[in-house]
């Protein structure tokens, strides 16, 4: 993006070194503190953005004390939590925040729902219908934690009521959030990924739209097939939903619209809240009341546009910690040797290099809890630098990340997205009294497994592969 001016890469030698005891591999040891109290937290299914704050600080003390100059140290942390890319992903989760939560609360759920219960749809039709709406409001609210917490306890009873396979039909919805984190420009994964490769908004949003429509194609033939079976034992009253909630795909379509004219992704979402608050207001979906309010207490919420915003403070505060670890591993110089290894080894070719991004950012996502902090951590210190050095066009650059940790995220249990929607899932079977699948059923996820295969075509054909337009000498 033009904002970020010359400093288009990476370059280690541009950087005052840090000196660790132990020389720049001791550098790595605050990161895997971090990462192991993600994985602790996580296995014993505690896992929350809010907890992972406790990794971020020992990470940071336990770096205070392998840095040979303390005050280098603090220098070093500063410089990581100003990163223009750090403030500017900041900024766009707060605004982000806002927009989702307007959507969320608007009745948008109730408007798609209807859609369905219109058309009649059973059994593997509705979860294929499932797949498609989740994949429509996760795309729209940017969060698939929001769609799974949205849409989990309408869909998934509807669904079993109406002859769906119970796992199918909650794989189905899994699917479909990770579809719009994947896709959606207001999500924190295509913000961090955009923004960490320095690339377009609009550019990144229409080269990515390929590669996650065939994956979503091949994830509904799934459902299509397999989704079915189940017993229909009632309609669900009709009544209680209605089609006026659609409405708020306005303000959805006014947001990808301007990120696709290349439109700055805040401009855009503050154009879309005031859309929707509108919108909002004249069709009666909100009440002023809603929207700001004050409290019945102290400390109580004033409304929505609060909520939005305090939902991502702990996203926020995590992003700093990653900024700060990821400066360490930068000026003590271990992302230097790295990028020299892979750059003799792995990178020597734009597949190679191309392989070497996907492959890092994959890897880094599997003891993460959340997939935007593996984006961070790989994208200006490994992403960036080694795509640039191809000459690989920014857009492509996120691409390669973004749906890298959008992949395996939405598989394995331990990460926030899949707990968050199982223990919805449960809490939603036992207020029904229906049949709730295991947390293992995440690996049957379709959209991620075809993902994986879908970017490895993408690499090795050079389809959908973009280079950075040449620079012009004037």
């Amino acid at each position: 993006m033009k904002e970020f001016g010359e400093n288009a890469a990476y370059r280690d030698e541009d950087l005052p070194r840090l000196e660790m005891y132990g020389g720049p591999w001791a550098a790595l040891i605050p990161t895997l503190v971090f990462i192991l109290v993600l994985v602790w937290l996580s296995v014993y299914e505690r896992a929350s953005i809010s907890g992972f704050l406790v990794g971020g600080w020992l990470a940071l003390a336990i770096g205070m004390l392998l840095a040979k100059n303390r005050r280098q140290f603090s220098d070093s942390v500063i410089r990581g939590l100003s990163d223009k890319t750090g403030v500017v992903v900041i900024a766009a989760f707060i605004f982000a925040g806002v927009f989702g939560a307007l959507l969320s609360n608007s009745g948008l759920v109730d408007g798609l729902l209807w859609v369905g219960l219109e058309l009649g749809v059973t059994g593997a039709a509705f979860v294929s219908l499932a797949f498609v709406l989740t994949c429509i409001f996760a795309t729209g609210v940017g969060t698939s934690v929001g769609t799974y917490l949205a849409v989990l306890p309408i869909l998934y009873p509807a669904g079993v009521a109406l002859g769906a396979d119970p796992t199918i039909l909650a794989v189905a919805i899994l699917a479909g959030g990770s579809f719009g984190d994947n896709l959606a420009p207001i999500s924190d994964s295509t913000i961090s990924s955009a923004y960490t490769a320095q690339a377009e908004m609009g550019d990144v949003v229409r080269t990515r739209l390929p590669l996650t429509l065939v994956s979503a194609l091949g994830s509904l033939i799934v459902f299509a097939l397999f989704g079915g079976g189940g017993e229909i034992t009632h309609t669900p009253d009709e009544s209680s939903v209605g089609p006026l909630g659609l409405i708020m795909l306005i303000p959805f379509i006014v947001v990808v619209g301007l990120a696709m004219a290349k439109r700055h992704i805040i401009t855009a979402l503050i154009w879309g809240s005031i859309i929707g608050l509108i919108i909002g207001l004249i069709t009666g979906l909100m009440s002023p009341t809603e929207l700001f309010s004050l409290p019945a207490e102290r400390g109580g919420s004033t409304g929505i546009i609060e909520d939005g915003i305090t939902g991502v403070y702990a996203p926020v505060v995590f992003v700093l910690f990653i900024l700060a670890v990821a400066q360490l591993l930068k000026e003590s110089g271990l992302m230097g040797l790295i990028l020299s290894s892979l750059e003799k080894r792995a990178a020597k070719d734009v597949k190679g290099t191309e392989l070497s991004i996907f492959g890092i950012t994959l890897l880094f996502t599997v003891p993460l809890g959340a997939n935007a902090p593996a984006i961070l951590l790989v994208g200006p210190t490994i992403g960036r630098p080694l795509g640039v050095r191809q000459n690989l066009a920014p857009a492509r650059i996120a691409n390669l990340m973004d749906c890298a940790a959008n992949t395996i995220f939405y598989v394995l249990p331990w990460h926030n997205a899949v707990i968050v929607w199982y223990s919805t899932l449960l809490i939603i079977s036992d207020r029904h009294d229906i049949f709730a699948p295991s947390i293992g059923s995440a690996f049957l996820n379709p959209y991620a497994w075809i993902l994986i295969l879908v970017m490895l075509f993408s690499i090795f054909t050079g389809w959908n592969r973009k280079y950075a337009a040449p620079v012009s000498s004037v």
